[in-house]
């Protein structure tokens, strides 16, 4: 049987959830102009750090009063840094449906000790945002990137709420619409639509959030790397370019690059586009198989970046086993990298979709998925 395999492979299997495929044709001569051996205080350093923010700022159309920097820790550190420097003011709602947003609930609720609702989620499903009271600060996930689940719009978010929004778009931010007016605490990392690499965050803050860093100081002591405010107002400098620790330059260059593909290619629109364009390969597939289907129940609410797919025929014995042995052979095969699903969540396959994938390799990875599928399901007999 493994002789049968599709005659060609993906040219670039690299379908893992972050970090990310690099942006098609990378070749490291890209990176030459980096500042390496520089400091990121000096001017070519700064220049560079702020090319970063306002790029981001023009490609995702953020508000031009809304701040951006550039923070420690990747996408983690942000919502860290986030949570710890804003909440507490007011009770809190934290909404989860899959790990991330999880993980999220514990650290406020068992970490910070903020008094807290907490609503979940099963995977495959989304909390209604209809029945929570945005009068609280709300913190949730836009993409389950372990889910494959998403908020399809900001609608249920009003506009004339008194609590704020903190919002981990991570796997959301470069390839799905997000309402700036509806979220004031936005955070994401460079290493997923973008292919960037790891380690540095994105903090973007509304005016709301800038006002409450302002006016309320935390219960507890802050780390230097969450500090934004000094003496009661924030630090501008760090949503100039001038951040917290030391960044990685190589990796500033390596976003600035991506930033500036995805300006030539048509921005924002043709991302989105690139991203749902891929998705939706692999949903005709589910929809032509009756063997593999979306772990998102409700087709508004499936991902377009972060693909999650469950298995479902009843010959298979094992199912956590065979998924498996179906990402397994499938890497073997140097036909799809990492695809397998979450360690918490459902068994099956994680796809990503994000814009940096060609939707010539999620084509050909489909052959290979209905191979893999017949192979392993052959292989446990």
């Amino acid at each position: 049987m493994d002789t049968n395999h599709p005659a060609t492979r993906p040219a670039n299997p690299r379908f893992s959830s972050g970090p990310c495929a690099k942006i098609p044709h990378f070749e490291l001569n890209m990176l030459s102009d980096a500042a390496l051996g520089r400091s990121h205080r000096a001017k070519v350093g700064k220049e560079k750090l702020k090319a970063a923010i306002e790029g981001t700022r023009q490609i995702l159309g953020i508000p031009d009063d809304y701040r951006i920097g550039i923070v420690p820790a990747s996408d983690t550190g942000a919502v860290e840094m986030a949570m710890w420097s804003l909440l507490g003011e007011r009770k809190a709602t934290m909404v989860a449906w899959e790990s991330f947003g999880a993980g999220w609930v514990t650290d406020v609720v068992k970490q910070l000790k903020i008094d807290a609702e907490v609503k979940t989620a099963d995977y495959g499903k989304i909390v209604d945002f209809a029945e929570i009271d945005f009068d609280t600060d709300v913190v949730f996930t836009w993409n389950g990137t372990t889910s494959g689940v998403r908020l399809p719009n900001g609608d249920a978010i009003p506009a004339d709420r008194a609590g704020l929004t903190i919002c981990d778009a991570t796997s959301a931010a470069f390839a799905q619409d997000l309402p700036w007016d509806k979220l004031d605490v936005t955070t994401f990392s460079w290493q997923k639509v973008m292919g960037g690499e790891a380690a540095h965050g994105m903090l973007i803050l509304s005016p709301r959030a800038v006002e409450r860093l302002e006016s309320y100081t935390p219960a507890w002591p802050l780390p230097k790397i969450f500090r934004l405010t000094k003496g009661g107002k924030l630090i501008e400098g760090v949503f100039v370019g001038e951040t917290i620790n030391t960044p990685s330059m190589l990796a500033v260059e390596d976003y600035l690059v991506a930033l500036e593909w995805a300006k030539k290619i048509g921005g924002l629109p043709e991302l989105m586009k690139r991203a749902t364009t891929n998705a939706k390969i692999l949903w005709d597939f589910c929809d032509r198989h009756d063997w593999l289907a979306n772990l998102a129940e409700d087709p508004a609410t499936r991902s377009n970046t972060s693909v999650c797919l469950k298995f479902t025929d009843d010959r298979i014995k094992d199912g956590a086993a065979f998924a498996k042995a179906v990402a397994k052979k499938l890497d073997d095969y140097n036909a799809a990298y990492d695809i397998g699903a979450y360690r918490d969540a459902p068994a099956g396959l994680r796809v990503w979709c994000g814009a940096t994938i060609e939707a010539a390799d999620v084509e050909k990875l489909t052959l290979w998925l209905k191979w893999a599928f017949e192979a392993c399901l052959e292989a446990q007999d």
